[in-house]
């Protein structure tokens, strides 16, 4: 699933390309891609774009008469851009949409039989905040909010890393390279954590999601995104069960729960320990979720609500 990094590339690629055009027709190869009725989509054809913003992992596009363009990529949804006036066509097996524009196509696609991509469009900042999953923004954070989001409710730190509830942005991929940075397991409990790990991890959440960043701009340049993937040989853990840890050559282990897999390193993270064990299953089954879908979006309407804090019992 494209996380922070990859969706704030694309959203500074089509701020270049399209903020200030008109979106002259939207085209739909699956009509199952749309997840909204009203407005109607052809409400926003004709309409220039304001703006271009990452909400979450969501692409936002702000158009005239307050209306917004929401893309969802979930799990294998990309973007690619053709360049040119004449519309580019859909791709037949993999191709959802197309929006044109004056100065080239922006189309999306999902190399997946699943199709869990989608578009909606919402009008006001009301009707687009009911997609706004409400989590922390940790770029934009300090210690003491980021602890307050963490242990907000007891987890494991994988699991509140990646709930969009309580940090905007972090997925499968960029949390196992935070909790190899952090020297933390990814079944570590949040608030049992120390004032030096709380620390740690903090760091490093925004020096993987910087660094990641900066490296992927820089493999792009003035080129719209192309190579968009979870698994890159750079990483240090993630996708790379079985090879030697970069820090300590430890082989990394995984640990496989329904369709979730996490990657760590046993000399790193846990003490030397390997995480398998009937304890380990009981805490799976009760804080991690069975598919990336189920944590990214609820089932009604695949609709994440904010997380809000519980009050205090008088």
């Amino acid at each position: 699933m494209p996380e922070l990094p990859d969706v704030s590339l694309y959203v500074e690629h089509l701020a270049r390309r399209v903020a200030g055009a008109s979106l002259r027709r939207i085209r739909l190869r699956s009509p199952f891609v749309l997840r909204s009725v009203t407005p109607a989509l052809a409400e926003a054809e004709g309409r220039h774009v304001l703006s271009v913003r990452r909400m979450g992992k969501r692409i936002v596009l702000a158009l005239e008469g307050d209306l917004y363009l929401v893309v969802h990529l979930m799990i294998a949804g990309r973007l690619a851009w053709k360049p040119g006036a004449a519309p580019a066509a859909i791709p037949g097996r993999t191709g959802l949409a197309a929006f044109d524009f004056p100065s080239g196509t922006l189309l999306l696609t999902e190399a997946s039989p699943k199709k869990r991509a989608w578009i909606r469009l919402v009008r006001g900042l009301d009707a687009l905040a009911a997609f706004d999953p409400g989590g922390l923004e940790v770029l934009e954070a300090d210690l003491s909010s980021f602890r307050t989001a963490l242990t907000m409710e007891s987890h494991t730190v994988k699991r509140a890393l990646t709930d969009p509830r309580l940090f905007s942005g972090i997925g499968n991929a960029y949390s196992d390279e935070i909790l190899h940075m952090a020297k933390l397991s990814p079944v570590a409990l949040t608030r049992k954590l120390s004032d030096g790990e709380m620390a740690r991890l903090f760091e490093a959440v925004r020096t993987t999601l910087v660094s990641w960043t900066e490296r992927l701009r820089a493999e792009a340049g003035d080129t719209f995104p192309a190579r968009v993937t979870a698994f890159r040989p750079e990483m240090a853990v993630h996708g790379k069960f079985g090879k030697p840890c970069p820090a300590c050559g430890t082989d990394v282990q995984r640990i496989v729960f329904a369709e979730s897999e996490t990657n760590y390193c046993p000399g790193c993270q846990t003490g030397g320990r390997l995480l398998a064990d009937r304890a380990l299953s009981r805490l799976l089954k009760g804080d991690w979720p069975r598919t990336p879908e189920e944590m990214e979006e609820s089932k009604d309407e695949r609709r994440v609500q904010p997380l809000v804090p519980r009050r205090p019992r008088p």
